[in-house]
């Protein structure tokens, strides 16, 4: 998977789906952050973080569907 990383995508498809897998990386790393002991303030919101957290992982599980499912085809033909 790493060359097909490092290679840059024909596919607008493809680029679209890498950059969702990659931004929601960052924002799910980013949030989880914030359930740290040393990251965590009085005012953070556990409920709230929590569902940023379920909503980076759906993207990030959508994005590999999408990327799935591009690269079968392409595979396919």
């Amino acid at each position: 998977t790493s060359a097909f990383l490092s290679q840059k995508p024909k596919s607008e498809l493809v680029r679209t789906s890498l950059r969702l897998l990659t931004s929601s990386a960052y924002r799910l790393q980013s949030e989880c952050k914030k359930t740290l002991p040393v990251e965590t303030c009085p005012t953070t919101d556990i409920q709230l973080v929590t569902q940023q957290v379920i909503q980076c992982a759906y993207d990030i599980a959508k994005a590999a569907k999408q990327l799935v499912t591009i690269t079968t085809k392409e595979n396919n033909n």
